[in-house]
């Protein structure tokens, strides 16, 4: 597991260009929200996530499979993810951040990212 990236994974930086090609600028893991969002936009109070389906759990995805072996480690493994990453979503909310969570499985389709990132913004528009 000491292989597995916390930071500058291949969806995020896929992410991060999108959001570049948009014309949006960003901070990276900022410190001093809870969770540490993987980019944040101050001016919009937006926090967005870049969350793996394996580690996340992305519900109905193909990519979130369960280990066979060692069952239980890893059900309260993905558990206590899941939990934290709800605490922290709620956390932000309660602070007037909007935190997004964008998928791995999300960043497959530079089309489909691109759009999802413009709703992400129209929803976020005070206008």
């Amino acid at each position: 597991m000491r292989r597995v990236r916390g930071k500058d994974t291949q969806p995020e930086l896929t992410v991060r260009r999108a959001l570049h090609a948009l014309g949006r600028r960003f901070r990276l893991h900022r410190k001093d929200l809870p969770g540490k969002p993987d980019i944040v936009l101050a001016k919009d109070r937006l926090a967005i996530f870049v969350h793996g389906c394996f580690w996340h759990r992305h519900e109905n995805c193909p990519r979130a499979s369960m280990p066979s072996t060692r069952r239980e480690l890893w059900e309260s493994k993905f558990a206590c993810t899941v939990e934290r990453d709800a605490e922290q979503t709620a956390v932000l909310r309660a602070a007037g951040w909007q935190p997004e969570v964008i998928w791995e499985c999300e960043t497959r389709d530079a089309e489909m990212l691109s759009k999802r990132l413009c709703d992400i913004f129209e929803r976020n528009d005070p206008e």
